[in-house]
């Protein structure tokens, strides 16, 4: 077994934890993988975080409970939980810039996705009207923007 451990500067804004020794954060992974570089290692296991972050994204999503009662109904509640993971997971890719790719989605869905809003049909066209008092609306006319400037796919 080899214990790998990493000595680097924490990304500005980071708190540093108990653990931390003169403003440098200490990370350490243990491995039975023989024969392999270092950074390969670093570079798997750093990998591995951002599964774990898929995976917290998808019990905040709803896949943490199983609210039906028949194994066909909780079937089809776990691919809707799956398609909403896919949103998640492309929509700060596509659509959104800065801070906001960073967020969860408990935040996603207070700041993005709950905003009031009206659809009007005018003219032929569609018009999505946000109220202007909300704070993210700049951000959501922004992603929407952004998607629009997309090629159609086909």
């Amino acid at each position: 077994m080899r214990l790998i451990v990493r000595k680097e500067r924490p990304h500005p804004g980071a708190q540093l934890r108990i653990t931390d020794a003169d403003g440098m954060r200490i990370t350490c992974f243990a491995t039975n993988t023989p024969d392999r570089p270092i950074a390969e290692l670093e570079l798997r296991h750093r990998l591995r975080a951002r599964a774990e972050d898929r995976i917290r994204a998808a019990r905040a999503t709803g896949q943490r409970n199983l609210p039906l009662h028949t194994t066909a109904q909780n079937k089809v509640w776990l691919e809707i939980v799956q398609i909403a993971l896919d949103l998640m997971a492309w929509m700060p890719m596509l659509a959104l810039t800065g801070k906001a790719r960073l967020w969860e989605p408990r935040r996603l869905r207070f700041r993005l996705l709950s905003a009031a809003g009206q659809l009007v049909t005018t003219g032929r066209r569609r018009i999505l009207r946000l109220t202007q008092h909300w704070p993210w609306t700049g951000e959501i006319t922004a992603a929407l923007e952004r998607l629009a400037l997309l090629p159609n796919p086909g």
